[in-house]
């Protein structure tokens, strides 16, 4: 009788190491995101209520997760990308480390902002801009930058700062929207001469608008919705726009390609949840001044449509196709990584 007992516990036992190896749920869902953690909190609090999904993060900056999804390729250790410009997805997608997936209610996002291929999502949009500390200005007696040329003059020598186009989305935006405005080698000899006034090339993209505020260098190049959060902070920032054109970022979102099976549910539930009114609202209550994509959610007050700007019409599938190459004649000829301050 004792023996049976002991072979019908093993044969439990082994049945829920059986089930547990099996399961194909999860009640949670790992992420990379390029939303500035302080943000970024917000949203998953929200989805967490709302689903009971625990959202596990790392954030980092959209070229640091293309590198780490690449580097992860044959063991993904997230099930979502989460933020960042479209044309660093579409070189991802490209080198096939992505998994199409396009969420219910999609068809109602402006087609302008869609994936024709149907593999990333939409979440948001937000024009490049210049972030000028307003007191440096009135101390020199200038005014904020009104065109790119402006940035390549004497009185801006060493209070330009950028982020660098191989770390961040934004730079590589940058440097993007300059090489469909001038050409190639045109916008290579202006950055090459823009490195002469360049203070410091950061790691993320909205670190120069911060550095702005904070009054340590002039005159930093983001995406407006992170130079309008810390100047309707407090901080002494000007925001102005390049009157000869002006790129853009349409923020995406999107399944890693060979992602942990059991979370693969609960990762387009993120991503359903991602294009809801409800979350892209939050853009409104976080102060970050994004311009949501879902036609019916809130529009941040103060922030600054792409319909009020000179845009140019920003390729962002050409920008990633050509990535590789273009950064890499950046850092030859321009100036390489190892410039980039932590």
């Amino acid at each position: 009788m004792k023996k049976m007992i002991l072979v019908v516990f093993s044969v439990l036992l082994l049945i829920s190491i059986v089930a547990a190896g099996c399961s194909s749920s999860s009640n949670s869902v790992a992420i990379y995101t390029a939303f500035p953690e302080q943000e970024v909190v917000m949203y998953i609090e929200q989805f967490e209520e709302e689903t009971g999904i625990e959202v596990k993060f790392v954030r980092l900056s959209a070229g640091e997760t293309l590198a780490r999804i690449k580097a992860e390729k044959s063991n993904p250790q997230a099930s979502v990308w989460f933020g960042g410009p479209s044309d660093t997805f579409v070189a991802a997608a490209n080198d096939d480390l992505l998994e199409a997936y396009q969420p219910e209610g999609v068809s109602e996002i402006p087609e302008q902002f869609r994936d024709a291929k149907k593999v990333w999502t939409p979440i948001y949009v937000g024009a490049l801009g210049f972030a000028s500390n307003t007191e440096w200005l009135e101390k020199e007696g200038i005014e904020p930058p009104q065109s790119w040329a402006d940035l390549l003059k004497p009185e801006y020598q060493g209070n330009v700062t950028m982020a660098h186009p191989a770390s961040s989305g934004t730079a590589y935006s940058v440097y993007a929207t300059l090489v469909q405005l001038k050409g190639e080698q045109e916008a290579l000899d202006y950055f090459l001469q823009l490195d002469g006034n360049i203070r410091q090339y950061t790691k993320s993209g909205s670190a120069p608008a911060k550095q702005a505020g904070f009054g340590e260098t002039g005159v930093g190049l983001s995406f407006a919705h992170d130079i309008l959060k810390p100047k309707h902070e407090g901080y002494p920032i000007t925001l102005s726009f390049p009157s000869d054109g002006t790129g853009y970022e349409v923020g995406a979102v999107a399944l890693i390609k060979g992602a942990p099976s059991e979370q693969t549910e609960n990762a387009q539930k993120f991503i359903d949840w991602a294009i809801s009114k409800q979350a892209q609202d939050l853009y409104a209550e976080s102060g970050s001044f994004r311009l949501p994509v879902n036609p019916e959610a809130k529009v941040p007050e103060g922030a600054v449509k792409l319909s009020d700007l000179s845009v140019i019409d920003y390729d962002a599938v050409w920008a990633g196709e050509n990535r590789d190459d273009l950064l890499d004649k950046f850092e030859s000829y321009v100036v390489g990584k190892e410039a980039v301050v932590e």
